[in-house]
């Protein structure tokens, strides 16, 4: 679905998150031939402007058709947080008043980019505090598109081929499960991998999902990015407390759509997340069921330490404890680094991720006036 403006009277289609078909088809009804689609992509996603006016390769004329049928949308930041590591998250706010999350993680060789496919979340799982918000709407694929570019413009990296830009990579690892999103996320990442525009290539772009293992397939076919899977338990007994959604998708049904994943291979592993939680998966047991899981599947385990929340029940496992865990996958030949956490001081890290959005009927959010800050931010 095509976001609309609305200004001065005038309904606007706003060209962000469109595909290049779509932005084709778009231009073709002011009857402009398609060279024009590769022209205004190149503005819009390699030099990140805003302002038809600013698009100079443009005849003048040209520029002003443009603005009185289309816009160029930014979303609004409600809230900027700068942690003592470098990490920063912003809160964005959308066109209907709700709210969701990214975060941008800066490491030696990369800077990470974690983004929301969702507004809430509808899996629950319990050690995480996104899951404690319900579910309020899928994002657009504008809207995810739209947290990337908020992102680059925050940190000033137009042209997106910038000379040391800061976001090299793009994990769906934010708010929201991306495969109960699938249309939306696929279209964004499209926008997102083009190399003519912000130019992320699909090998540095990682999807994480809970397990939805009928869109797993259809996901590597479709977008061709890596895959990570929020495993953090090797028994389904465990799971099924720690991810509600490993009941209708158990641990064997997972494991062999991993295996299936369409282009997996030694060159491309497939990530298993592991949070590391205090006597309940974290024993030397737990470690080797773990390397007999994923035996055959080439694969990496992100070991997670518990990142804790306001009101969570688990604690995080000691650092002796991880460390063990640890060798006994290294032992068996799988990379097994252990995940800094990164923006704790502003509850950035991950499993903190939470917004204020509640699902209301259109009327009543419609009629909310602009709402300050929260004293009680939780992320």
């Amino acid at each position: 679905m095509m976001a609309e403006i609305h200004t001065s009277g005038a309904v606007l289609t706003d060209l962000i998150g469109l595909t290049r078909d779509e932005l084709t088809t778009e231009l073709s009804a002011l009857g402009l031939p398609t060279f024009r689609t590769g022209q205004i992509w190149h503005w819009l996603y390699h030099r990140g402007e805003t302002d038809f006016a600013e698009m100079t390769t443009l005849a003048k004329p040209l520029r002003g058709q443009l603005a009185e049928r289309f816009t160029v949308g930014r979303l609004e930041t409600a809230r900027e947080q700068r942690s003592v590591d470098g990490t920063i998250k912003w809160l964005f706010r959308f066109a209907d008043g709700n709210e969701a999350e990214t975060v941008y993680i800066p490491e030696e060789d990369r800077g990470t980019l974690c983004v929301s496919s969702q507004i809430g979340c509808t899996l629950t799982c319990s050690f995480c505090h996104t899951g404690t918000q319900r579910l309020v709407r899928n994002l657009t694929s504008g809207e995810i598109v739209g947290q990337v570019m908020a992102a680059l413009d925050a940190m000033e990296s137009w042209p997106s081929n910038k000379e040391g830009r800061p976001i090299t990579n793009i994990v769906l690892m934010g708010m929201g499960e991306p495969l109960y999103n699938l249309d939306n996320v696929a279209k964004a990442l499209k926008v997102i991998s083009d190399n003519e525009g912000i130019s992320i290539s699909k090998r540095r772009i990682t999807l994480s999902t809970s397990g939805v293992v009928p869109e797993m397939h259809r996901c590597g076919a479709e977008t061709g990015v890596n895959l990570a899977i929020s495993l953090h338990a090797v028994t389904d007994a465990v799971r099924d407390i720690l991810v509600p959604i490993n009941k209708k998708y158990p641990l064997a049904d997972l494991l062999q759509a991993c295996r299936d994943y369409p282009g997996v291979h030694n060159a491309r592993r497939i990530t298993f997340e592991y949070v590391m939680l205090k006597d309940l998966n974290d024993s030397i047991t737990d470690a080797r069921a773990l390397v007999r899981l994923i035996k055959g599947i080439p694969a990496k385990i992100n070991l997670i330490p518990f990142n804790p929340w306001p009101g969570s029940p688990y604690e995080c496992s000691d650092p002796a404890t991880i460390e063990a865990f640890a060798g006994v996958i290294m032992a068996a030949g799988y990379p097994s680094p252990v995940r800094r956490p990164r923006g704790s001081d502003i509850l950035a890290a991950c499993g903190q991720l939470k917004s204020e959005s509640q699902r209301l009927r259109k009327r009543d959010r419609e009629a909310l006036p602009p709402r300050p800050w929260p004293s009680r931010w939780n992320r």
